[in-house]
């Protein structure tokens, strides 16, 4: 196990439901073994259910709502994908706060998959470069984004390092490059 991440600790934002268990999975694993330590945010305290695309996954214990945390409390956000999970984040307005948190205060976010929606919400998309799930590019365009179609895209030109990647296959690529954000 390294330890680039020793001492940071990282929240990882979803809803109750509709969360691609693999995107919460894979990234929360490299935050360990890079010596970081994750911690699970949702929009209230309790049980979230992941899926494997359509089908429900397993559970996992939110220990941290949204509304009771901020972006001073850590050194990164990773927001997962799912098509229902960031659809139903873009609706809380304490999720679309502490989103927005990490870019004001400089602090890096890594996204994939459909997670960009709940930074379009927030507003911090305009003239920063990301890729995402394809159907999202409309939508990320339409918010002054730049959207390419790359396994990872880290962006730099903005108030924080954006870290964003297309889907599972995307995973090991995504990691590497949080983690190297994160540190």
């Amino acid at each position: 196990m390294s330890n680039e991440l020793h001492n940071k600790r990282i929240a990882f934002l979803v809803a109750p439901e509709g969360t691609e268990q693999v995107e919460l999975t894979a990234p929360w694993q490299a935050v360990e073994q890079a010596g970081g330590t994750p911690e699970l945010v949702s929009t209230e305290v309790g049980k979230i259910q992941a899926f494997n695309h359509l089908t429900p996954a397993d559970t996992f214990a939110a220990d941290k709502a949204a509304e009771d945390v901020s972006a001073a409390d850590y050194d990164g956000l990773v927001l997962p994908g799912g098509v229902a999970n960031p659809d139903y984040l873009r609706t809380d307005s304490a999720a679309v706060g502490f989103t927005k948190g990490f870019f004001e205060a400089g602090k890096p976010v890594a996204v994939i998959c459909h997670g960009p929606w709940t930074l379009v919400e927030a507003d911090v998309v305009e003239g920063r470069q990301l890729t995402s799930w394809p159907s999202l590019a409309t939508d990320l365009r339409n918010a002054g984004a730049h959207w390419v179609d790359q396994e990872v895209v880290v962006c730099t030109d903005g108030p924080n390092t954006l870290v964003s990647s297309r889907k599972p296959d995307d995973l090991p690529a995504f990691c590497t490059e949080l983690v190297q954000a994160f540190s």
